[in-house]
């Protein structure tokens, strides 16, 4: 890894509100990366459970905490971000984890050597106890932007992008709920041209079980706000492409290649 790799700094914000039963595992999987220059930020709604207790058990590696009420999961981001220093930030939600101590090296690598201003990877649903059985593996090939008008996404969890590009076009909407992640990335990669890479690795482990994400059919209900989102950011026939959303989630139930990160 090349020195030049190391003036780039990393923040990861993580969202917790009674969050004690998984958070342990994704705080170590931030203090396992081999990328030195990483700002672990939590943004707490004030858990009433042990939360705090893990996130004082490894505070020596968490650069900031702000425990207090707040509007949501959105709405707590936007406070990450507003104190975030890093030249990147990136979300890791509270029962997710970095799928290898690589993870924000190869990211930081794609940003310098891609010269983009985002950049995102794969995704694999995993069972909440066992993290090494898959049940679902979002594959999000190749960067197009046209490929919104037919439904796709990155996965959220594995989006990084530049800090200062959201001081400029904003940060997360919180009034879409479980859409705020669909309508923020089409806003900079569809409405803004915002450029991007994929990154061919498994950069997050999931635990399934998400509001928005836990079957195909609670999918399916929310996409009334991707439509939203659809109009709001100007993607052509935002009604079929609300229908062909989460239709074109459905490979990820069988696709077999998550064998092999299992």
């Amino acid at each position: 890894m090349c020195e030049i790799l190391f003036t780039m700094k990393v923040s990861i914000i993580t969202v917790t509100y009674n969050s004690s039963s998984f958070l342990e595992d994704c705080i170590k999987s931030v203090i396992m990366q081999d990328y030195p220059e990483i700002e672990h930020l939590i943004i707490d709604g004030k858990s009433t459970d042990s939360t705090l207790d893990i996130v004082s058990k490894y505070r020596n590696h968490i650069a900031n905490l702000i425990s207090e009420s707040d509007n949501g999961m959105y709405h707590a981001i936007n406070k990450g971000i507003s104190i975030a220093t890093g030249d990147i930030i990136g979300i890791l939600n509270s029962d997710d984890m970095l799928a290898s101590s690589n993870v924000i090296s190869s990211i930081v690598n794609t940003f310098k050597s891609k010269n983009v201003d985002s950049v995102f990877g794969d995704l694999a649903y995993v069972d909440q106890q066992n993290v090494f059985k898959v049940i679902r593996y979002w594959e999000c090939s190749e960067y197009n932007r046209s490929k919104f008008m037919h439904g796709w996404m990155p996965a959220h969890p594995t989006f990084y992008v530049r800090r200062q590009l959201i001081t400029e076009l904003g940060g997360y909407e919180s009034h879409y709920k479980t859409a705020a992640d669909y309508e923020f990335m089409s806003r900079l990669l569809y409405k803004f041209r915002v450029s991007s890479y994929h990154i061919p690795q498994l950069l997050v482990r999931m635990r399934i079980g998400g509001i928005s994400n836990k079957s195909l059919k609670a999918r399916l209900r929310a996409n009334r706000r991707d439509y939203l989102a659809m109009k709001t950011n100007k993607i052509p026939f935002p009604l079929l492409v609300s229908v062909l959303k989460p239709l074109s989630k459905v490979p990820q139930y069988f696709y077999k290649k998550s064998q092999k990160y299992s």
